[in-house]
């Protein structure tokens, strides 16, 4: 049996609430016998795409930083999931440059991310801060690229693991109905991965 990769991404530039959800995640699917790797952009030097077509006609990027450790690992990996903190009600700006860098990864490959399961994390300082929004476009960027995008289905639905941090690792740690779409969502990304991932 092949052991099957999973890549997270963390958005957010300090190690609290949204690094914390992202990492019990990933334990989470350890458990289930995947391999984990965590990218965070804490720490790390992206800058913000200049679409200067550069990718296209070099096949690599102009800008020489940190994407460069993210860009192998798409290779590798059956299964994505990408974690935001909630900034001015979408996701942040470094999440932002991060998937809008990955345009390199696509003119080296059209396909890099097609097929791959994709599912997504949003923490927000307020229960109602604009999670849902930062999901959505995190799924867009899934489907924009090919890759399968995963919810936490019907019946109590949610698009993707939506947290309350009441801005505080205590708060994340206690938001009972943020690990309820968690733990729904790691669950059937699981078994998309199992039924459908290549």
């Amino acid at each position: 049996m092949v052991t099957k990769t999973i890549l997270g991404i963390c958005g957010s530039p300090r190690k609290q609430a949204t690094e914390y959800v992202l990492s019990e995640a990933l334990n989470s699917m350890e458990e289930q016998g995947y391999e984990t790797e965590l990218f965070t952009v804490r720490g790390k030097n992206i800058g913000p795409c200049r679409n200067c077509d550069y990718c296209i006609r070099e096949k690599e990027c102009i800008l020489k930083d940190d994407m460069y450790e993210l860009y192998p690992l798409f290779k590798e990996v059956q299964g994505i999931v990408i974690a935001t903190p909630i900034y001015n009600g979408g996701v942040s700006a470094q999440l932002k440059a991060v998937m809008d860098r990955t345009r390199a990864a696509a003119a080296v490959d059209i396909n890099f991310l097609k097929y791959k399961m994709g599912m997504a994390i949003a923490v927000g300082g307020d229960r109602v801060g604009g999670q849902e929004l930062a999901i959505q476009q995190i799924m867009t960027f899934y489907i924009l690229n090919g890759a399968i995008p995963v919810s936490g289905g019907p019946f109590g639905s949610n698009l993707g693991a939506n947290f309350w941090s009441q801005d505080s690792l205590k708060g994340v740690k206690e938001d009972g109905e943020g690990f309820r779409s968690l733990n729904k969502t790691v669950k059937r990304f699981h078994e998309f991965l199992e039924n459908y991932g290549k």
